[in-house]
């Protein structure tokens, strides 16, 4: 759900203005706008395609620990959760730029990974990759057929699918009986509590809808899946991720300011460390989850 080259300083770059409506208004055009815009921060900041916050399990300030190797390690996770095996047809709703999709099919040997995305500027700045089909959509009416899919994988894009219910539906319609769905996103403890107090600064790092874990869980069971297993592994997210961005921020702000207004990099800095302290007072956190489509007789 994220995407595009990054419009800098001096190359039509929105105002601060034009991103708090974009945040708060959360349309979908609000949400490729954001992303079009910012995900070219997160190309600079890790070197990579990769639009996740990670899995960081040597802590970020660990010998050797990098933004695109905890990436790459969040992204196995959710390839090895869905059980994909050769030959079989994945959907990757909300796919970035591919990588996943591309790095899914290298490891298990799929044989055809689809990546639906709404962001048409991500999927030209994507390229070619064998097996890998790209489809300019929204995953909330995935354009496939019934029963045509062995997996759907939401990689740290659910949270931007409004409303929620209807992606699992349509997840649920497209799959094959006993085929899996995954859903790796960023959650809060709870909608009248904890997401009350998250503040502007973590809502402007996580411009998406701040669904809780009860919630998410209780929309694919409504939609017809059985839970298989799910992982909370906030801890492993946001305080490695916001510790590497502290200890190499100044090569980081560089390379970031070179192409953004000064004020972007300071947001994204202080929103990581805004993330980290609510991810310590158990405010946000992570949850993967692994879900197996039941059968109409069943759900």
């Amino acid at each position: 759900m994220t995407g595009g080259a990054p419009a800098g300083a001096g190359r039509g770059s929105p105002n601060p203005l034009d991103l708090l409506r974009w945040t708060f208004r959360r349309r979908e055009g609000d949400v490729v706008r954001m992303y079009d815009y910012l995900s070219g921060v997160m190309r600079l900041a890790t070197g990579g395609d990769m639009l996740n916050f990670g899995y960081w399990e040597g802590g970020g300030a660990a010998p050797g620990a990098s933004p695109a190797a905890a990436q790459g390690a969040l992204c196995s996770m959710v390839g090895r959760m869905a059980g994909l095996s050769p030959g079989q047809v994945a959907v990757d709703a909300g796919s970035g730029y591919g990588s996943p999709a591309a790095a899914w099919r290298r490891e298990s040997g799929a044989a055809r990974v689809v990546c639906v995305n709404t962001s048409a500027a991500q999927l030209r700045g994507s390229g070619p990759a064998p097996g890998v089909s790209p489809v300019n959509a929204t995953a909330t009416a995935l354009p496939l057929r019934a029963g045509s899919a062995d997996a759907v994988l939401a990689f740290e894009s659910a949270q931007h699918f409004r409303p929620l219910g209807r992606f699992a539906s349509e997840a649920r319609r497209v799959l094959r009986d006993g085929g899996a769905l995954v859903v790796a996103i960023p959650v809060v403890s709870d909608e009248g509590g904890e997401a009350a107090r998250l503040g502007l600064l973590l809502s402007l790092a996580w411009t998406s809808e701040h669904y809780a874990t009860g919630r998410v869980l209780s929309c694919l069971e409504d939609a017809g899946f059985e839970v298989a297993e799910r992982r909370m592994i906030g801890a492993m997210v946001y305080g490695p991720m916001a510790e590497y961005y502290a200890s190499n921020r100044r090569a980081l702000r560089k390379k970031i300011t070179r192409e953004y207004p000064g004020y972007v990099e300071e947001i994204l800095h202080r929103s990581m460390g805004r993330m980290a302290a609510a991810s310590r007072d158990g405010a946000i956190d992570y949850l993967v989850a692994a879900c197996r489509k039941l059968p109409a007789g069943r759900a």
